[in-house]
This record gives C-alpha cells, structure tokens and sequence, in this order.
C-alpha cells in the first residue's frame, strides 16, 4: 500500500561512466576518467546492475518507478545488457510501471537499439546542439571529425521505428549566436521538447595530470572561465529570441524547458527542471562502480554520498548530507539575491553557476544572472497572462493571440516621432516612456510581426 505522499527519488545512473565515442570539448564530464584510473575502461557489472535495480524500487514508493541512463554513451554498453536490465526491471517491479529514459549522442544508435527502445517505450533524449555548423562546432569524435550527419542517422532511425524523442542542446559561445537557426532546425527534425543548457565551466590550468582541470564554483582561486563559456548575456537574448517565436506561434506544440519551469514558477509550482526549485538535490548521479554523488554537475570527492557496494541506496538519497546539499541552494544565496524581484522565479538557478560575485563584493552570485534578469524582464508581460489564465482556468496557449495583438498598436503619437532611437539597444527601455522594453514597443511598430518563416 502506497502513501498518499509517495517518496519519489531521482537518480542519474551512468552505467559506462564517463566512458564515450565522443570527444566533445566543452564536455564536463569526460575527464572523470581520472577519479577511477583502476577502472580501465571496465562498465558497470551484471551484479552491480541487478543490486542497483532492486534497491532502486525498493527506495520508491510511487507506483510509477523511473530510471534515467546517462554518460559518458551509455549504448556502449549493447543491447544485451540492457535487455538484462529490462528483465531485471520486471522481476522487482512487482506490478509497478516502469519508465525509461536514456540520453545519448545517437551516433551508435541501430535498427536493433531502435526496436529495442519501441518495444520497452524508452524515451530517448539526444544530444544535439543545433545545425550542421553550430553542433560540429565541439561536437567531434575521438579522432576530431564531426558528428552530425552520424546523429542524423540516429534520429532518423528513431522517427522510423516511432521512437519517442526529445533534444538537449547545449548553449556555448559559439551556438548562442543562432537561436532562431537552431530552435527551427530542432522543430524541423521533429523535436516538440527542447532543453537548451547553457555551459559555464571552470578552468584550473595548473591543475597536475591526474587532477580534475574542470572545478566546482569555489574550489580554486586559479581558476578561470572556460572558452566555450557562454556569455551570460548573450544566453539571455538567446533566450528570448527563441521566446519571440515560442509565445507568438508554438505555445502548446512545442516545449522549451526552461520556458516551462519558468512560467511554472510564476504560476506557483514546482518545475521540472531541478535548476529553478528553490531547494536543489534533486539530481544525484551513480557511475560505474556504485559510486553515488550529490549531483550529476557535482561529481567531485567532496561530494561523494558513498557505495552502492557498501550502503543501501535509501539512505545514501535521503542522508542528511544530502538533503544539507538540497538547502544550501536557499540558504547560501547572496543577499543581493533575496532581494531581487525575481528571487521566486529564478531561486538563484542552479548552483554549479555561482562563480560571480553580487555588485557589493559577496561571492555565489549566479554567473548567469544579468542574462536570466533580461529574459526574466523581456517574458513578464507573457508569463503574467499565461498566469492569469491558469488561475482562471484558462488555457495559457491563449497567450499567442494577446501577443499579437499587443503588437497591432496604432503608429506611435506624431509628437514621439521626433525621438532618436539609434541608439537604443533592443532589451532597452523604451525611449517613447510606455514603461515597455523597446523591443514590444516602437520597435515591435517598425516591423512585421515574426513568423514561422
């Protein structure tokens, strides 16, 4: 018998560890290697798998129990194995549903991984950046050649056995330039659920050969930030130029993360996505040994919970240091922080950004907080509708139609025409005084409304 509150716990579980065909170089993960140099490359074990398996239903108490494979490629593994896992799966379930995720590069994806994920409803993420030039752009294999055309063919063979997919693209210095290139490339290929992850890494470039070179925010005052960084800015209007087209065209047939754990938090819910909870936590990760970590972003020896080998997997996700990790996101946000008009929305997003220093000097400042202030200002009047219509029992897809008809304003007063507007920057206030960005103002009254095209 279940409780009426059942626990659900979550847990990233990377069963070839940091093991990949890829090299990707903004890839925060591949160096990992270097915490278990006696692993030689070895995936995780049979036993291991099935020890895993047991105790993760036996923590669950929902009736829907979810299992989430990451990497390193976790199809390295073959199919043979997680054929194993599906047994396993059904052996401890004991009538619950079981789901299953796995996110992968799609490079070595086959007609038989393809039945395989139909045949036991797998849903599949795949990780591409966005068109040939923005995903090739550090998205190479082991001998430095480009991946596209090879995870075309992944997603192709997808779409051919209906295999449920969704899209992770990661957002660089170079791919924030194109946000409505890749957002249309990604709606062309049959993406209807997008997550764009903006990457800011952490560089210690004195940093031994056997020591990590990617660091967590604080653990070393050498460090600077990677060159594949994203600018924080530059995500934010990234952001909203993806937006623009979102609430004017595709509200209710697209889905962008990000949009949605916002307007989630507007509304007064809990997001689906861990970075914008206001407790954090929510993402711990296991790898190939049995080793469990506080988070997927956090897999450093500080953060090490334990071994699956040695501790029950229940007390390792409900330990104190654990449910301690998930409060510190709240408790050690900066005091500029609390203060912002946004603080609800945003909770300080997520904790692997705070690098930054506030204005008055106190660290944990989240690196990407100008450009989360832009989108957050440039999606208010959008987000405050949608919000209005799920408190009235609307439906917020409405949204689309009341955008467009803000921007069917008659011309601006004879009298603004003689205002200078060249040198008004688009995320500006606008200089006609209607308290709008310039944007949804007189410059929204230049030009056509944006379309599909």
């Amino acid at each position: 018998m279940f409780s009426q509150n059942p626990q659900v716990l979550n847990l990233l579980v990377k069963p070839a560890g940091s093991e990949c065909n890829l090299n990707c170089a903004y890839c925060y993960y591949l160096e990992k290697e270097k915490l278990y140099p006696e692993r030689d490359g070895l995936f995780m074990s049979d036993e291991l798998l099935e020890k895993f398996t047991r105790e993760f239903f036996a923590s669950q108490e929902s009736n829907v129990v979810r299992f989430d494979w990451h990497g390193g490629e976790p199809t390295l593994l073959g199919t043979d194995t997680f054929r194993k896992i599906a047994r396993w799966q059904k052996k401890y379930a004991n009538g619950r549903q079981v789901v299953n995720s796995l996110q992968t590069n799609g490079t070595l994806l086959t007609h038989e991984w393809a039945n395989f994920f139909r045949e036991h409803g797998f849903l599949i993420g795949i990780s591409i950046d966005g068109p040939q030039h923005v995903h090739d752009r550090y998205r190479l294999d082991k001998a430095g050649e480009p991946t596209f055309e090879r995870v075309m063919q992944g997603i192709e063979l997808l779409k051919q056995h209906e295999v449920q997919f969704n899209t992770l693209s990661v957002v660089n210095d170079y791919g924030a330039n194109y946000p409505l290139e890749t957002y249309r490339f990604l709606k062309s290929i049959g993406s209807r659920y997008m997550q764009f992850s903006p990457v800011v890494e952490q560089i210690d470039r004195e940093a031994g050969p056997e020591n990590l070179s990617l660091v967590a925010p604080g653990k070393s005052n050498k460090a600077e930030l990677a060159p594949w960084s994203v600018n924080s800015e530059a995500f934010g209007r990234f952001l909203c130029d993806i937006f623009d087209e979102w609430v004017f065209n595709d509200v209710g047939n697209y889905y962008v993360i990000t949009f949605d754990a916002v307007l989630a938090k507007w509304c007064g819910l809990e997001p689906a996505n861990c970075a914008f909870a206001d407790v954090c936590g929510g993402g711990p990760a296991m790898e190939a040994n049995g080793d469990v970590y506080m988070c997927d972003h956090f897999v450093y020896p500080e953060y090490l919970l334990g071994n699956l080998n040695s501790k029950s997997l229940n007390g390792m996700l409900v330990s104190e240091r654990q449910l301690q990790f998930g409060r510190d996101k709240q408790d050690k946000l900066p005091a500029y922080c609390r203060r912002c008009e946004y603080v609800s929305v945003c909770a300080g997003e997520c904790p692997k950004h705070r690098i930054a220093k506030t204005p008055d000097g106190e660290p944990g400042l989240n690196y990407l907080c100008p450009g989360l202030k832009l989108f957050y200002d440039h999606a208010a009047p959008y987000m405050d509708y949608m919000k209005r219509q799920y408190d009235s029992g609307g439906a917020p897809s409405s949204v689309m139609d009341w955008a467009r008809g803000r921007t069917q304003s008659p011309e601006p007063p004879a009298a603004q025409s003689a205002i200078d507007f060249s040198s008004v920057g688009t995320y500006d206030p606008c200089p006609c005084g209607s308290g709008q960005k310039y944007k949804f103002c007189c410059l929204r009254k230049k030009r056509p409304v944006r379309s599909n095209s």
